[in-house]
């Protein structure tokens, strides 16, 4: 299929749209429309916001009205045909009289997965999909995870020097990196449904596991991974009263106390004792959660990466060496070859202020 200029232009303003719903629209996806008219002006504009309210297509049908009539619509994703929320868009494309509609991708929804399209194929209106298709899906990477797999998009960020340590000897880790990494880290929260960290970090570090340093239209969920129910009611985790709680305990004493302060508890014990961690990200993926940005120490880093749980490395590194017995990253069975090592794919490297960032993603072993 050969998309013209025009076509490019139209779907990158409609991916532009959809970036207006970032830290919005879960559980669904982040979807942008742009209506063009026989004469390639721009008659409507839209995009998905929050779940439960208009799709993209919707309000760009309702900017353009009548002119939608022998229209070309630019949608993020294929149109939904399945009634949720709200209406079919296919419908509605269909009703508006468009001649053509352009998807960047097709649906992962096995409730859409082609029928979108197909239903306005049947109206006789000519479709086109795979228009910036890999932007769109790096858009929504969270909701195809979810959909193809089961379970969230799961992004580590850590923060070190440059000999790789994440604290010193003594535990001190604020602040290793520059503010603005720290803002870059928060903007990353804030695309995420959920944070996630481990009793250590809650232990040494008492985080708020907020966003706090970007603006935000909502706060992710917060996630704690506590194996014996070992958090403080003064933590501070929990003083929102949004935590959910993953542990292996069946102390009811602890699960009630923690449940008064609003945490909610799931018991998800694997054969050692501890949180199964892939059950876990299951269990966030049926809750709808499409993105999850975990924030933690090498315990629970290296317990992550061991058990596939992570999709993404999001690494900051300050221009600074603190030796050898300082805290590391991840903990790590020492590889015996190369061969066995975990490998990485730099997707993305960046300064910011004096400090870098590296954005990984683990190759298949």
């Amino acid at each position: 299929m050969t998309f013209s200029a025009t076509d490019h232009a139209a779907m990158a303003r409609a991916l532009a749209l959809a970036e207006l719903g970032l830290e919005t629209t879960t559980p669904n996806p982040r979807v942008g429309c742009v209506i063009l008219a026989a004469d390639g002006s721009t008659v409507g504009e839209g995009w998905h916001a929050r779940a439960g309210e208009p799709h993209a297509e919707v309000h760009a049908l309702r900017m353009a009205g009548e002119r939608a009539r022998g229209a070309t619509a630019y949608v993020t994703l294929e149109p939904c045909s399945h009634h949720g929320r709200t209406p079919p868009c296919a419908d509605a494309l269909i009703a508006a009289g468009v001649r053509r509609v352009v998807a960047a991708m097709a649906d992962p929804n096995p409730l859409v997965a082609g029928a979108g399209l197909a239903r306005l194929r049947a109206a006789g209106i000519d479709t086109a999909v795979g228009l910036l298709e890999t932007q769109a899906q790096e858009l929504n990477i969270g909701f195809v995870a979810r959909m193809r797999r089961g379970r969230p998009w799961l992004r580590l960020k850590t923060a070190a020097t440059l000999d790789g340590k994440s604290a010193l000897n003594n535990g001190v880790s604020q602040w290793i990196t520059g503010p603005e990494a720290r803002r870059d880290g928060h903007r990353w929260r804030a695309r995420a449904c959920a944070i996630l960290t481990g009793i250590g970090t809650v232990h040494a570090d008492d985080p708020q596991l907020s966003v706090r340093d970007v603006p935000c239209q909502r706060q992710p969920r917060k996630v704690l991974v506590d194996a014996r129910l070992e958090v403080s009611p003064q933590a501070r985790i929990l003083a929102a009263g949004d935590c959910l709680i993953a542990t292996a305990s069946s102390d009811g004493g602890r699960i009630a106390r923690l449940q008064d302060l609003g945490a909610e508890i799931v018991h998800l014990p694997d054969a050692r004792g501890k949180v199964d961690l892939p059950a876990l990200l299951a269990e966030l993926g049926r809750r709808g959660v499409n993105e999850v940005h975990a924030e933690a120490g090498c315990g629970l880093n290296g317990s992550l990466l061991r058990e596939g749980c992570v999709d993404e490395l999001l690494m900051y590194f300050a221009p600074m060496l603190v030796g050898d017995v300082a805290q590391g990253l991840f903990r790590l069975p020492a590889a015996e070859t190369l061969d066995s090592a975990v490998r990485l794919q730099i997707i993305d490297l960046r300064a910011l202020g004096a400090d870098y960032r590296v954005r990984a993603r683990p190759l298949p072993p």
